[in-house]
C-alpha cells in the first residue's frame, strides 16, 4: 500500500448487496460463514450461457449466427465440467441433462430475437470494475458486456437467464444496474447513458434505464446504508432471516430460525476478518 492508497473497511458486489436485503442471515450463511450450497441448475446454465454470448464476440460480425452460438454451447459446458466436475452430479440421468441443454439453447436462439450481435462491436466483456467510495469502501463486480457508441456514450448491459420480473420488482433488478452505473461513474467521471437487462427465459424482453446523476447519488446512499447495517450485524452478531417465496431455492433451510432451525454460533472473528471476508465474497459473481 502507498501514502495514496486509501484505506479498505469492506468490499460489496451487486450479488451480496442483494443477499443481504433479501435476508441478512442468508448474507451472514454466504459471508461470514462461508457455508458450501450444492450447485444449482439453473445457476450453472447460467454461467454457461454467459460464456458463450462472450465467446460469440470473438468471432468476426458476419459470423454471429444462432447455430454458431449453438455450436458454442457444448464446447462451454464441457470446459465447465472440466473444471468443476460436481456439476455432472445435478442431473439424474443423461436425459435430465439434455433436457437442461436444451433449455439453454432456447435462450441462445431467443438472444437472437432480442439483439443483433453482427451489428454490436462490444468495448468490453466480462469486465471486472471497482471503485472505492469516500471513507473505504470498495464496491466491485463483473459487467457482461460495455458498449461505447462512436460519440463516447456508454451502455452496460447484463444477461439475465430468468425471466423478466413484474412492475413491482423492476426496482429490485436494475438495482444491480445502478450500482455497476456508479462504480464506473466514480472510476470514469461520466454518467453511464443506458442500462440494458436482457432476459432470455419467459418470452423474453430488453429492460432498459437511462440514469442520472441523482439516480447513482440515491444508489450510493443506498449502498452506503447497507454497509452500515452490515457492520451492526457484525458487532452485535445478530442476522435476522427473512421470509420470502426465495426460501425455497435456500440450501440453508435446516439451519433457519423461520424453519424451526437454528443458526451455528458465529465465528470468530479476528482483526481484518471483515475486510479479507468481504473481499473474497465480492468476486463471487455468477
Amino acid at each position: 500500500m502507498t501514502l495514496t492508497d486509501p484505506v479498505i473497511i469492506g468490499a460489496l458486489s451487486p450479488s451480496r448487496a442483494g443477499d443481504f436485503m433479501t435476508c441478512p442471515l442468508l448474507y451472514r450463511f454466504r459471508v461470514v460463514d462461508q457455508l458450501p450450497e450444492r450447485p444449482s441448475p439453473a445457476a450453472v446454465r447460467g454461467t454457461v450461457v454467459h460464456a458463450v454470448l462472450e465467446r460469440l464476440y470473438d468471432l468476426p460480425a458476419p459470423a454471429r449466427s444462432v447455430q454458431a452460438a449453438l455450436e458454442l454451447l457444448e464446447p462451454q459446458w464441457l470446459r465447465l465440467l472440466d473444471e468443476e466436475p460436481q456439476y455432472a452430479e445435478m442431473f439424474a440421468d443423461e436425459a435430465e441433462q439434455g433436457e437442461w441443454l436444451a433449455q439453454a439453447r432456447a435462450m441462445l436462439e431467443r438472444y437472437f430475437t432480442l439483439e443483433d450481435p453482427t451489428r454490436l462491436e462490444p468495448a468490453e466483456r466480462e469486465l471486472y470494475v471497482e471503485a472505492v467510495l469516500e471513507g473505504g469502501l470498495m464496491l466491485r463486480g463483473y459487467v457482461d458486456r460495455l458498449d461505447v457508441a462512436p460519440s463516447g456514450e456508454v451502455r452496460v448491459v447484463d444477461y439475465k437467464t430468468g425471466s423478466a420480473p413484474g412492475p413491482d420488482f423492476e426496482a429490485k433488478a436494475l438495482f444491480q444496474m445502478k450500482f455497476y452505473a456508479l462504480v464506473l461513474w466514480r472510476l470514469r467521471g461520466e454518467v453511464p447513458r443506458l442500462l440494458q437487462l436482457v432476459y432470455l427465459g419467459g418470452k423474453g424482453e430488453v429492460l432498459r434505464y437511462a440514469p442520472d446523476e441523482a439516480d447513482l447519488l440515491a444508489t450510493e446512499r443506498k449502498v452506503r446504508a447497507l454497509w452500515e447495517a452490515i457492520e451492526r450485524a457484525l458487532r452485535s452478531g445478530e442476522w435476522r432471516a427473512r421470509r420470502s417465496r426465495l426460501c425455497d431455492w435456500c440450501d440453508h433451510q435446516a439451519l433457519c430460525p423461520e424453519f424451526g432451525g437454528t443458526p451455528p454460533p458465529v465465528p470468530a472473528r479476528e482483526p481484518g476478518d471483515t475486510v479479507r471476508r468481504n473481499r473474497r465474497a465480492a468476486t463471487d459473481e455468477l
